[in-house]
């Protein structure tokens, strides 16, 4: 960077030198919000704008989204609706009828058992389905169990409402698979809902369905519920073809509520469509949070995918086995470097132990 000299007039230096401090914050804004981390992928895509390709080409491994295109015929469809006047209106606020139904035979079928067009709302990407989830089941100064490492906007949302993250630490000796009996003793009066994230983010590890049966189960008993976001769930390995049968039991409407992402199975993230699936009752209540955020979600995509949920199961596949053969490379890479070991890989993730014993992750 080239330096430019200051003018030399009364009060110019002291001006520059100011502007240089951070400000202080204005005294109106929430707290909450103030006490919240900044993203982190932000500051890595800073980091790779100062690179200057000293030591190669950079690889991006900064942001779990696809970098392929959609599918061709997709992108085609979403340009016709798109350009349907129809589109351009206001939709329910849960979502288009026809896409719901679609994906709610789409659920059903995965998971062998029943779910209803009324038991899905659509919302503008899963970040916003956890949002509302969380405005639904929770206020300030109340708990939800949260696994850790945690998926850092999980917590973020949670601290801007003034909702507690109650840690349940996962293990590395464990795969970072979440244990029942670790949870148990987080739970009093504040909690009302534990969190799975499967495949997770950020270590990439995907939970047995036993695992999913046994937390069910601890939060029927508790009276909370269980939030499953099942954002990568496309991107499993084949022989987690069904993750669970949760759905499959008629109860699961007292206890579950599964969140998904229409953005890493269709290669369309900038659309912003997600999913929350849960019983009549609850998405009365979720309506209500919905309506005041985003009224209806995008429209434009909803039309594509509601043909896309049927006709591109073939494509996904292949997406699926090519997200899998690249977590299988990226294994065999790393056996080759001293000291490096993969602790969990699996979806979009590889969870990564370095060799620079009392270094943060940032620093190395």
């Amino acid at each position: 960077m080239q330096r430019v000299p200051l003018p030399k007039a009364p009060g110019l230096a002291t001006v520059a030198i100011s502007a240089l401090t951070k400000p202080p914050m204005p005294v109106h804004l929430n707290q909450n919000l103030l006490d919240t981390s900044t993203p982190p992928i932000p500051e890595a895509y800073g980091w790779s704008e100062s690179y200057g390709g000293g030591h190669g080409p950079l690889i991006n491994m900064a942001q779990a989204a696809p970098s392929n295109p959609p599918h061709p015929d997709l992108i085609a469809r979403i340009g016709q609706s798109a350009s349907d006047p129809a589109g351009m209106r206001y939709g329910p606020i849960g979502g288009d009828l026809v896409f719901r139904q679609a994906f709610a035979a789409e659920q059903s079928a995965i998971y062998g058992g029943e779910v209803g067009a009324d038991e899905v709302a659509v919302t503008a990407g899963c970040n916003l389905a956890f949002f509302i989830t969380m405005v639904s089941l929770a206020k300030a100064g109340e708990a939800v169990i949260l696994p850790a490492p945690w998926y850092f906007n999980h917590e973020m949302a949670l601290k801007i409402q003034g909702i507690e993250a109650r840690r349940l630490q996962l293990r590395a000796e464990n795969g970072f698979v979440p244990r029942v009996e670790e949870a148990e003793p987080l739970i009093d009066a504040k909690v009302k809902a534990i969190v799975l994230v499967t495949p997770n983010n950020p270590t990439g590890a995907v939970y047995p369905e036993s695992t999913i049966r046994d937390f069910a189960a601890l939060c029927r008993r508790k009276k909370i519920a269980l939030v499953l976001d099942e954002t990568y769930r496309d991107l499993m390995p084949a022989q987690h073809e069904c993750p669970h049968r949760m759905f499959a039991d008629p109860q699961w409407r007292d206890t579950i509520i599964q969140l998904y992402s229409f953005s890493k199975a269709y290669c369309i993230p900038g659309h912003r469509l997600g999913a929350i699936t849960a019983g009549r009752d609850t998405q009365v209540e979720i309506g209500k949070a919905l309506d005041t955020v985003q009224i209806c979600p995008p429209r434009p995509a909803q039309a594509a995918l509601t043909w896309a949920i049927p006709a591109m199961r073939e494509w996904r596949a292949e997406n699926r086995a090519e997200i899998n053969r690249r977590a299988e490379a990226f294994r065999a890479a790393f056996t080759e470097l001293n000291d490096w070991h993969v602790a969990s890989v699996g979806a979009y993730f590889a969870y990564v132990r370095h060799p620079y014993r009392g270094q943060p992750s940032r620093t190395v």
